[in-house]
């Protein structure tokens, strides 16, 4: 199935609509075919309810002042103009006033008391210094993972795939990472490694948060079971097969205990008699002897026990009942009769006399007893002294799944941070680089600047065993030092990894010597990075803070030039505009960023600047966007809760009733309004915070905005707050769909379906039955279903989607009439959205014209209009197309259509090394698995053999089961002669 071009995907482009436009247009190349194939769907249905498409829209982008003539929520020009006030004749505060130590000067004393601690000055900012590792050559790094992957053999690909997780990590794709935790799982074969990476992936989906759920509860997956996870052994092809959880009780076992285990008192039985106090056991000497080496040396050798009759073993350390299920187990292997505290005294019997058969039962049979945390702490001490290694692997495995929620338990903490018990760990073979990697992250996630972190970065780079490794454990801990203030340490660090050959540290270095007064010295630094290696935004925002006036503000510029996704840039010259009393300017700056890429610092920046601008209802906004986004931010660098800030803004902004903030809701949802819909959305739960529905939207509005970490603890709240089994049924669904798990979700929407029909589970079976590529027949059924949920009670917010939906299964089928009826019905309760669908109607019929007027009313109604500018050059010529794709760039540098587009288009013009250009410069930024494809076409057509097999191996790194570029590799392979070059790559 092909990946889609647009975030679009329910007006993706079917064949038929190829075939049209190659009719259209044959004076077209193959490389803008190619191009536009991208935009278009192989599988119609899937791209149009595909993950982000269940509520799909366009992505949120704050207007530029000349759209905002319709906007009540972005941008302050247009709210003073509709009020007929200035800046000017309104004696708002200026950024000086607000700054100053008198306070009498303040004209306005509600500013001051919203705003306790000041604005923030240019001098005050400085840019992250990014916890992942960072590769100079990106695609390069991509590529030379995949060739390990392809050519090495299968018992190394799961550190390949950790190694790969590593890298994808500053490209924050949740998909792309638990995906290489899924390789990395697949291909791991000890015991150890299989326990951390389950957990490790169930810790990515947060089942800790379900309430009810079980650290030992199974998705009925090989992949996740922590019962499959106990055993040695890879076997690729199998691990995402259905487990045996449901079917095999646990503890249960086909054999039979003998006769002569059943009866093991039997004084006739045996031929020499141990003695434990003042009791007897009598066992077959031959039995015992045949257990291990040393005990048959002490029975049959030259020792006197060989020859007597009664052996004390009262000194030993076991019980009575202990030697009698070790008579037991000599003469039929088995331990079912046996308690847990006596197989413990047979586990250290077993140590003692180097029973490895005895000690493997008993190792296995207690792992199998572990399925709490209090069992877990108790065992693992047993286990640690005894050696027991799938006995610490199951402990291991009960405190794991158990993260983030017992890691500051002082007993875990014992387990793991220090030397000591990394030492301890590691003389059982459970101390290693993995381990400490998932705790590190664990740790960061929470709490980056604990001591807690610290130690666990230290414990990673003791076990750091290759460069990477190095580099990494270096790097983070010199990053949390950093954070600490510890700065000789921190430079300690980065030097370290830089020298491991992670070029990114330097940066790390520079902000060390910079915050100990050395400017010049961090400048120097950074200045010959830029010299030395491929200039790239992050050395240029680095350099930024080390220059000084207009030097600072070229080198912001270049950095947001080559790398529009940085925020620091953004956020900078809109605090010097506020500096500068350009209120407005600042916040059209912020809103550049925010457009594209939502963050809770932008936000609350931006609210800083309402608030100044005494624009309450927008600063509101913002702030319950941020706090939805994250629910316990600080303000005011960690000065005051977002919650109380949002108190004291309630006293200035209009109080809504539940009636008008339904209202509100549906008005902000149907003009593409994210921000204001999540806003609407918080009020609302502040109201009524069991409402499981709200969560669920608050998820779907989420998802749009590629906050996927928040859309999840949404999603995972609207489960915990159902009210019903058949409602709970349905979110979990959505969960284990959302994290690749599309057959469970599936069993969960039918499971839900038995219990109560509802709009919900008919949508989500709909939704993940579509997720493939559809049959007429099951086309069909798909149809069916959709009409069905439209049955179901619902409101006009989720019926839009549905019919627009179902629209989009109409036209994969054809039925362009019916298509039409949907959307025209969608559009009837304001889903704006449908515009799309029925431009791609029109376009199907031939009417272009039509089309580009049906895309238009969605600009103008739209107040996030990248995707609408982008699908409406579909539509037009190439001169027009060309401005709406400027138009799509300018809001959304993510977009990659709009630079295949070009690129295709100087291809044609045979303007080879412009169009290879042109791709170049967004990978840089968003190395996009399509433009690597695409540029690997250009060269493998200009003859650049070497750099295509390069672009597509970075490709196939990104999606290794990539139809296109899978057969471009091949081809390209075909065509080169001699042996595949050698790389080398520098991290």
């Amino acid at each position: 199935m092909s990946t889609s071009t647009s975030d679009d995907n329910e007006e993706g482009q079917s064949n038929s609509r190829q075939q049209q436009q190659q009719q259209q247009n044959p004076s077209k190349s193959r490389f803008v075919g190619l191009i536009r194939q991208y935009s278009m769907q192989v599988s119609s249905t899937m791209r149009a309810l595909k993950l982000k498409e269940r509520c799909k829209t366009i992505q949120v982008h704050a207007l530029n002042s000349s759209d905002t003539s319709s906007s009540t929520t972005t941008t302050t020009t247009a709210a003073a103009a509709a009020s007929g006030k200035t800046h000017q004749n309104q004696g708002y505060p200026t950024i000086n006033s607000i700054l100053s130590s008198t306070v009498d000067t303040i004209s306005v004393s509600t500013v001051d008391s919203l705003l306790p601690y000041g604005l923030p000055t240019t001098d005050s900012l400085e840019p992250p210094i990014e916890f992942c590792l960072k590769s100079v050559d990106f695609v390069e790094s991509l590529a030379e993972l995949y060739r390990r992957v392809e050519r090495g053999p299968d018992f190394d690909k799961s550190l390949v795939y950790l190694e790969q997780y590593s890298l994808l990590c500053s490209l924050g794709d949740p998909k792309l990472l638990r995906r290489c935790l899924q390789f990395a799982r697949q291909y791991a074969v000890d015991v150890h490694s299989k326990v951390v990476l389950s957990a490790w992936l169930r810790y990515e989906r947060r089942e800790d948060e379900l309430v009810g759920t079980s650290p030992m509860d199974c998705i009925g997956r090989i992949l996740e079971c922590p019962r499959a996870a106990l055993l040695h052994g890879c076997d690729a092809n199998s691990v995402f097969d259905h487990c045996q959880c449901s079917r095999t009780p646990k503890g249960s076992s086909d054999a039979d205990i003998s006769a002569e285990a059943e009866n093991p008192n039997s004084e006739e039985d045996g031929d020499v008699c141990f003695s434990i106090g003042d009791e007897e056991v009598i066992c077959y000497r031959g039995k015992i002897a045949a257990l291990s080496s040393p005990l048959k040396a002490m029975l049959y050798g030259d020792f006197v026990e060989s020859e007597r009759d009664r052996l004390d073993f009262s000194q030993i350390g076991i019980s009575t009942e202990g030697m009698r299920a070790v008579k037991v187990f000599s003469l039929c292997g088995r331990l079912d009769s046996c308690s847990p505290s006596v197989v413990l005294e047979m586990l250290s019997f077993a140590n003692r006399f180097c029973c490895e058969g005895m000690k493997s039962a008993c190792d296995s049979y207690l792992a199998s007893l572990v399925t709490d945390i209090e069992e877990a702490l108790v065992l693992i001490d047993y286990a640690l002294e005894e050696r027991a290694y799938v006995l610490v692997a199951s402990c291991l495995q009960v405190m794991l799944r158990e993260l983030p929620g017992y890691l500051y338990n002082s007993k875990i903490m014992n387990i793991f941070c220090s030397s000591e018990a990394r030492d301890r760990l590691a003389v059982v073979g459970h101390a290693s680089f993995l381990l400490y990697y998932f705790l590190s992250q664990v740790a960061l996630e929470d709490n980056a600047t604990s001591k807690v972190t610290v130690m666990l970065l230290e414990r990673l780079r003791e076990c750091a065993t290759e460069r990477w490794q190095e580099s990494l454990a270096l790097h983070q801990l010199g990053c949390v030092l950093l954070e600490r203030k510890e700065y000789k340490d921190a430079q300690c660090c980065f030097e370290a990894a830089a020298e491991a050959g992670h070029v990114y540290s330097i940066a790390g270095i520079a902000r060390c010597k910079y915050k100990q007064g050395h400017r010049y010295m961090a400048y120097d630094l950074i200045h010959s990075l830029i010299t030395k290696y491929k200039p790239a935004g992050w050395m240029y925002q680095e350099r930024s803070l080390y220059n000084l006036g207009n030097k600072k503000i070229s080198d912001l510029n270049d950095a947001t030039r080559l790398d529009p996704t940085l925020a620091f840039p953004y956020k900078y010259r809109a605090v010097a505009m506020m500096e500068e009393n350009k209120i407005e300017a600042a916040i059209s700056e912020i809103n550049r960023i925010i457009g594209f890429k939502v963050s809770s610092d932008c936000l609350e920046l931006r609210a800083w600047f309402f608030i100044t601008f005494e624009d309450y209802e927008s600063a509101m906004r913002d702030l319950r966007a941020l706090l939805t986004l994250e629910p316990n931010y600080m303000m005011f660098n960690g000065k005051m809760r977002g919650d109380h800030l949002v108190e004291l803004l309630n006293q200035h902004v209009q109080q809504w009733s539940p009636a008008d903030c339904w209202m509100q809701l549906y008005d902000r949802w149907s003009s593409v309004d994210d921000i204001g819909s999540l806003a609407v959305i918080h009020q609302m739960l502040i109201n009524d915070p069991g409402k499981s529905v709200l969560r669920f939207r608050q998820s779907l509005l989420l998802l749009r905005l590629n906050c996927q970490k928040s859309a999840m603890r949404s999603l995972r709240l609207a489960r915990n707050h159902s009210g019903s089994r058949y409602e709970k049924l349905v979110y979990e669904g959505w969960i284990l769909y959302d994290t690749g798990h599309r057959e469970e979700a599936l069993s969960k929407a039918e499971e839900s379906i038995s219990i109560q029909r509802s709009f919900e589970a008919f949508f989500l079976k709909a939704y993940a039955l579509a997720d493939t590529t559809l049959d007429p027949e099951s086309a069909s059924y798909v149809v069916q279903l959709l009409e069905e949920a439209l049955r179901c009670p619902s409101d006009g917010l989720r019926k839009g989607q549905a019919l627009n939906n179902l629209g989009s299964i109409y036209v994969d089928c054809g039925k362009l009439d019916l298509a039409a009826d949907c959307y025209v019905s969608a559009l009837t309760i304001k889903h704006t959205r449908a515009h799309q669908g029925l431009a791609r109607v029109y376009h199907l019929k031939n009417d272009k014209k039509a089309a580009y007027d049906e895309m238009s009313k969605l600009i103008n109604k739209a107040q996030n209009k990248a995707s609408a500018y982008e699908k409406r050059s579909e539509y037009c010529d190439r001169d027009l197309a060309n401005n709406d794709l400027t138009m799509a760039s300018d809001l959304d540098p993510l977009r990659t259509y709009p630079y295949r587009y070009r690129a295709a288009v100087l291809m044609d013009d045979q303007r080879e090394s412009e169009a290879v250009e042109e791709l170049t410069k967004a990978i840089a930024f968003k190395p996009d698995l399509q433009m690597l494809n695409l540029r690997a076409a250009f060269h493998e057509s200009m003859g650049d053999l070497t750099s295509a097999l390069r672009d597509c191996q970075a490709a196939l790194c990104l999606d290794p089961s990539h139809k296109d570029t899978l057969d471009l590799y091949r081809r390209t392979q075909s065509q080169s002669v001699g042996p595949l070059p050698c790389y080398s790559t520098t991290t």
